[in-house]
């Protein structure tokens, strides 16, 4: 790899002006491709020193031997030229978001005499107009098969539609009327068009005429005493009603949107959008990528953005590209973004981050969605024993390890300016969550916020435990036929003593000073045998006793991948541990002076309504509906919610700025 003062343009030679440019590596392949409002500011941040920079964007400096750019008038002619350029060269260095898996299309052929529509996945082809993409390939074509009662346009495949000309006779569908039957001329080309327009216009969300005027027509069926026809009508009004039912409505204006929301870490990135049309959620699409460097979510946003809407044809804009773009962060070059979306759609394209209401929860549920999409797709790739093994080889070797580390714990501390401190273990097994293993540890001999002091009380705890239950145990041989091995069991019970292992690495959630606290309480236990690291989340270091220097696992590492899971587990486990404890105590202190609420009936309470701020906004009734509740009691318990707000409202008020 050539070093990046090899091709570093001279001073002065790159413009100041907008443009995209290209580093290309010695065989003259694109290996990144990037746009900037400045070029020379923008690529003279790549020419620093090289510890400076984000370990992928290094990689790709020192990869490449040649930079060059092209300059642009305006920053919506870079936006452009950088899409072009990543799709024509693919560069390796970019970010690329991949589908988490292949989403149904709905289809029409509008290019073809009689058009069809069909349900399908994969690229887009010209002459086809789409709509989705739906979770579901079932969901849709169920909907397909209601709607074509109503709108009985042409499904079948080109070879069916043939042979049916050929013969003189129509296929299944014709004989139910779920289609028009113009392959044996029973309606013309200009009346099937009519029905797929129709179809069309009621699947981009303009529904409201059609079921206005089949009502209308159904109506005055009836008042001609045509009841057959005003049945028909009926059952075709049902059918309708029944495909919107499918579809939530959630904007209640019955507006255009597209809802974007991310989930990161810091190694990897997910992506959620969910297609409005009409009010209504028309589909949902979502995409996994490797993170490139540290950029924040704007940055991540304008990425995806660039990815979403840039390859757009023109007689798709109208559909692809909505009205309102929801975002989590609002991209550094928002104005730029609209002026180009909406030159693309033809009228007013917003970009917004929403601040309340409908859209703002659509937009928290869509955020849920990316980040059980990211858990998933975490899952899937621990759950791979070929993964695990690699990641596990990995730790091995990057710490030095004698053996594998079958069995990891990891702690964390949690705590809100020093209250309510609780400590997690949680236990990996081959690479895999043993959640039966999990312990929770609650501070008791300190004050004040010492996450230091908190890991050391919690390691000492821990092995001093493991040191008892392994004096009191004996060792049985295990059973050949079940392929068990030996174990520590107890010797009255004859049960297997869980805390009795040692596990093969212990993992802190910290840097240099947590470590040095799990391993001097290790020593004072005169445990030498267990190795110790920690796992410092800002820039994912792995720090080991008595060295200086972390060690630094590549970004791709399956063993940093492996750590970073068992870390961000001992995190979850002990935040939902303090939220317990906190929401608990807060019950307790503001229900301390209700007459007649004792312990038991308090933890019923917390235990009903699962935290406070349910229970501050249930009813008296609600209180009174708890067992062992009575309503003056429910009564008294309002009382003193209403009352503690309303001092807390006046200690705000009177506090001083």
């Amino acid at each position: 790899m050539a070093p990046a003062v090899n091709y570093r343009p001279a001073p002065g030679s790159i413009p100041t002006q907008p443009g995209v440019y290209r580093f290309r590596d010695a065989k003259g392949r694109v290996v990144y491709v990037g746009k900037a409002k400045s070029l020379r500011a923008r690529l003279s941040s790549y020419f620093q020193d090289i510890g400076n920079l984000h370990p992928r964007t290094a990689t790709m400096v020192t990869t490449a031997t040649s930079v060059e750019w092209t300059v642009v008038k305006t920053e919506v002619e870079a936006l452009q030229l950088e899409y072009s350029w990543i799709k024509e060269f693919d560069p390796r260095f970019n970010v690329k978001y991949r589908d988490d898996k292949s989403y149904p299309w709905l289809a029409v052929t509008v290019s073809e005499e009689f058009p069809r529509v069909m349900v399908g996945r994969g690229a887009k082809r010209r002459g086809t107009r789409y709509f989705g993409p739906y979770s579901h390939a079932w969901a849709i074509r169920e909907t397909v098969d209601i709607l074509l009662r109503v709108f009985p346009m042409r499904s079948c495949s080109n070879g069916v539609f043939k042979r049916s000309s050929q013969i003189g006779r129509p296929c299944l569908l014709g004989y139910i009327d779920k289609c028009a039957a113009p392959c044996v001329g029973n309606v013309s080309p200009e009346e099937h068009r009519a029905i797929v327009d129709d179809f069309c216009e009621f699947m981009a969300g303009r529904t409201k005429p059609f079921m206005k005027r089949i009502e209308q027509e159904m109506y005055a069926a009836s008042e001609s005493l045509d009841f057959e026809k005003a049945a028909r009508l009926r059952d075709d009004l049902g059918a309708m009603q029944k495909a919107l039912e499918k579809q939530a409505v959630v904007f209640g204006d019955g507006s255009d949107a597209d809802v974007i929301a991310v989930a990161e870490d810091p190694l990897e990135v997910a992506v959620q959008v969910f297609y409005v049309r009409g009010g209504r959620i028309r589909g949902q699409r979502g995409w996994v990528a490797d993170r490139t460097d540290d950029g924040d979510t704007a940055s991540l946003v304008e990425h995806f953005l660039l990815q979403l809407y840039a390859g757009v044809a023109p007689e798709d804009a109208r559909d692809a590209v909505p009205r309102e773009i929801l975002v989590p962060e609002l991209p550094a070059e928002a104005a730029t973004w609209e002026q180009l979306l909406s030159d693309l759609r033809g009228s007013r394209v917003e970009i917004r981050v929403p601040q309340r209401g409908d859209k703002r929860t659509l937009q928290e549920t869509v955020a849920r969605n990316a980040k059980e999409s990211l858990a998933l797709h975490k899952t899937k790739r621990a759950s791979d024993l070929t993964t695990r093994n690699i990641a596990l080889g990995e730790i091995a070797e990057a710490l030095e390890l004698d053996e594998a580390p079958l069995r990891i714990e990891c702690y964390d501390v949690s705590h809100i300016q020093g209250t309510e401190i609780v400590a997690s273990m949680v236990v990996f097994e081959d690479g895999l969550a043993r959640k039966s293993e999990y312990r929770r540890f609650v501070i008791r001999d300190q004050e004040g916020s010492d996450d230091v002091a908190a890991m050391h009380e919690v390691i000492t705890r821990r092995f001093k435990r493991l040191l008892d239950e392994q004096a009191r145990s004996e060792l049985r041989p295990g059973d050949p036929e079940s392929g068990s091995g030996p174990m520590l069991v107890d010797p009255d019970t004859g049960r297997p003593r869980k805390f009795a292992y040692a596990p093969g690495l212990v993992v802190v959630d910290g840097g240099a000073p947590q470590v040095a606290a799990a391993k001097r309480a290790l020593d004072e236990l005169g445990i030498d045998d267990i190795p110790v690291c920690g796992l410092a989340k800002r820039l994912e270091e792995v720090w080991v006793p008595g060295e200086e220097d972390p060690v630094i696992l590549p970004r791709t590492s399956e063993g940093l991948y492996l750590l970073q899971r068992v870390r961000d587990e001992a995190h979850r486990f002990a935040i939902t541990h303090h939220r317990n404890r906190r929401s608990k105590s807060m019950v307790e202190s503001v229900l301390d002076g209700v007459p007649g609420l004792g312990e038991v009936r308090r933890k019923t309470l917390l235990r009903h309504f699962g935290s406070l701020r349910k229970l501050r906004a249930a009813t008296v009734e609600e209180i009174a509906a708890v067992p062992g509740v009575g309503p003056r009691t429910a009564a008294a318990i309002k009382s003193a919610l209403e009352q503690e707000d309303t001092d807390a409202a006046s200690r705000k008020r009177t506090a001083p700025q």
